[in-house]
């Protein structure tokens, strides 16, 4: 019976992942903003099968109220075997090319938030020597891209700092999973044109994350076509990708 913590647990991907938990007996701790979204969430989950499901609200961006709220999920579960962290926003690239305000905003709740809260999980973790700490990026961070490189730039940052915090929580058998998610059909991208070809369901992403952590992945490409996509646009020449509107 594992126990489980997850942080933005009303994101499409992060409830798809809750219910492959449940299934399986797990004790599940949510953490999300939208409290009565939290709850039907947690309502589902027990009926689903998980053993226990515990709720709290949670502010990103309210950094001094994370600590307290990750030790009483700590004390709620007895120990964290499994910490997924999935919280974002999916900001307008051409609002925040004029407004600085927002741009910083983007910046704050993808990178900055994340990366405190993980500073802080993996305190903990390490002094329990073992769990999975898996930390959803995007494909974005991997190029900054005209059509959306703020919310690129967080995703840069957050998987960097997961690459510096794996090689240390490692020594400690702590495993931390970069996740990076395509194009996902979720709320978030409600309402924008996407190729339907490349759009997964956050079902397909839930399962692909769940063998991840199970197979202790360093870093999942999710559907698994996007690390060549990816590949092709890393290595794509300057000269050539300016030109590009991708």
């Amino acid at each position: 019976m594992q126990n489980i913590l997850i942080i933005g647990a009303t994101s499409a991907i992060a409830e798809a992942t809750a219910r492959l938990y449940a299934a399986d007996g797990a004790n599940l701790y949510l953490m999300a903003r939208n409290e009565d979204r939290l709850k039907i969430i947690a309502a589902d989950l027990k009926i689903r099968g998980a053993a226990s499901v515990a709720t709290a609200g949670f502010e990103a961006n309210d950094l001094d109220s994370h600590q307290n709220l990750i030790e009483r999920a700590h004390k709620s579960l007895g120990s964290f075997d499994i910490v997924l962290i999935a919280h974002g926003t999916l900001g307008i690239q051409k609002v925040a090319e004029s407004d600085i305000e927002e741009t910083i905003r983007e910046l704050q709740t993808n990178a900055m938030s994340t990366i405190a809260l993980m500073t802080r999980l993996a305190n903990m973790m390490e002094k329990q020597r073992q769990g999975t700490l898996a930390i959803i990026s995007s494909v974005a961070g991997d190029r900054g891209r005209p059509s959306n490189y703020v919310y690129g730039t967080a995703k840069a940052a957050v998987t960097t700092f997961c690459e510096g915090l794996r090689a240390r929580l490692c020594k400690s058998n702590v495993h931390l999973l970069t996740i990076k998610p395509g194009m996902v059909d979720s709320p978030m991208t409600a309402g924008m044109e996407l190729p339907g070809i490349l759009l997964a369901k956050p079902e397909q992403v839930a399962k692909a994350i769940v063998t991840a952590i199970k197979k202790k992945t360093d870093v999942l490409y999710t559907p698994w076509f996007w690390r060549f996509i990816m590949l092709g646009i890393i290595h794509m020449p300057t000269s050539v990708f300016k030109k590009l509107s991708l």
